[in-house]
């Protein structure tokens, strides 16, 4: 069985890390699958949403093979091309982040270093009360991966994003809430449900608008006011010509729902 399994219900790319019986622990062919998915939705126009989640109850994703680390295997070739194919396989987290659909990490159980890494690299995080979270890699002498200091440190804070790191503490839900980690915090039984309703609200929304707004927060995260003013007048002047926007300013007068198409 495949280490990702996928589906679209309604609009929703669910992509599922399927290895429940390790706790979704990631193995090259999941971050592969993750990556060709992702891919194939940008051009896929039955897409306009990602929710990311684990197989099974225990965990989301408990990171790196902790059993395969322990067995002594340092994997073969060179320093750079191990560090290469790390590398590559961090471009999970980027397209999480970058893409032009909204992503949101559906967290059940833990979500442990790049697990959590992941989650964070997401637009937006439900989180089951069940749930924890936790940096670990001080727990196993790693320094971390997947981009989970660029982004944990944009959501509480660089002092406390250090101290996460360094003390590999366990959050539950009740911090992880209070910590803004998460935007949404559900029973563990409503969680998918609660979620895909969520998901597939923006799904039907205006796709290309949703594509322009997260290119205005990653200016906004990374750029200058000035840098962030340029690119909301340039992609606001684009969103004027699409068929969406035409089609929502007639809704708005005629007082009914707008439907969107994506374009």
């Amino acid at each position: 069985m495949s280490d990702v399994l996928t589906r679209i219900e309604d609009g929703v790319l669910v992509m599922t890390m399927n290895r429940p019986e390790a706790m979704n622990a990631l193995t090259p062919a999941m971050t592969a699958g993750m990556l060709a998915a992702m891919n194939d939705a940008v051009d896929n126009d039955d897409v306009g949403c990602i929710v990311l989640t684990g197989a099974g109850p225990r965990a989301f994703c408990s990171g790196g093979d902790v059993k395969a680390m322990a067995s002594g295997s340092k994997g073969v070739g060179s320093f750079e091309s191990k560090m290469n194919d790390l590398r590559s396989r961090m471009e999970v987290s980027r397209l999480l982040h970058e893409l032009p659909l909204p992503t949101i990490a559906m967290v059940n159980g833990v979500a442990a270093g790049a697990g959590l890494s992941m989650a964070l690299a997401c637009d937006m995080r439900f989180v089951g009360r069940g749930a924890r979270m936790t940096t670990a890699f001080a727990k196993v002498g790693f320094s971390g991966d997947f981009g989970g200091h660029y982004f944990l440190h944009k959501l509480v804070g660089t002092a406390k994003a250090r101290e996460l790191y360094f003390t590999a503490d366990i959050l539950g839900s009740a911090e992880i809430e209070k910590l803004g980690l998460a935007n949404h915090v559900v029973d563990d039984d409503r969680l998918e449900a609660e979620c895909m309703a969520f998901a597939k609200r923006l799904a039907a929304g205006p796709r290309v608008a949703h594509a322009l707004m997260k290119g205005n927060m990653k200016t906004a995260e990374e750029g200058t006011l000035a840098q962030a003013l340029d690119g909301e007048a340039w992609r606001l002047t684009r969103a004027r010509d699409t068929e969406d926007h035409k089609e929502a300013a007639r809704a708005f007068v005629e007082k009914r729902k707008p439907v969107f198409k994506g374009r």
